[in-house]
């Protein structure tokens, strides 16, 4: 299983991770604010089809390891936040929800959960996404991705910034060939 995000239509991007069950472990760093806040984001998440999902964005916090922020982050440096709302729910297993894009437009995330033994395999899938953000999404989702796999092998996981910037520089390459 390769940590790289795969493109499953010109339009989506799909991610795959293996982490330490049980499963309800896993849904609650997706659905409560202070364990999605050690990796993506915090704020609540009414889960349930319509419920309102925030998302609280500070990714100097994510690492104690010191980042750089690139300049054309540097409004994130404070943080970011937004609304979205919840698309389908079926706890523990299935979770998605909008994610609103700077053209006004929607793009979907989904996060599936299913048990391998003791472990439990994520697949997040992000659908709706325009080619101008594909890079930097792909490279987003991998950094956080990556961070969640660390806390929840209790490892210190990489700054955002530094990790960040690497990859989306090796998607630009990977998704050129695409």
């Amino acid at each position: 299983m390769s940590d790289y995000g795969t493109l499953i239509a010109a339009d989506t991007v799909r991610f795959t991770r293996l982490l330490p069950g049980p499963i309800e472990r896993v849904w609650a760093y997706l659905t409560e604010s202070d364990k999605r806040g050690t990796w993506l984001a915090s704020g609540a998440v009414e889960p349930r089809a319509g419920g309102q999902v925030e998302l609280h964005f500070l990714h100097s916090g994510l690492s104690p390891l010191p980042d750089q922020i690139p300049a054309k982050y540097q409004s994130l440096e404070k943080g970011a936040s937004f609304t979205a709302r919840v698309t389908r729910c079926e706890p523990p297993r299935l979770l998605s929800h909008s994610w609103p894009e700077p053209s006004g437009t929607e793009s979907e995330v989904t996060f599936e959960l299913t048990p391998q033994g003791n472990d439990i395999l994520l697949v997040l899938t992000h659908r709706r996404l325009g080619r101008t953000q594909m890079v930097s999404v792909a490279g987003g989702w991998h950094t956080h991705l990556g961070i969640l796999v660390d806390h929840m092998n209790g490892r210190v996981p990489q700054p955002f910034f530094i990790t960040h910037s690497r990859l989306e520089g090796e998607y630009e390459t990977r998704l050129a060939s695409a």
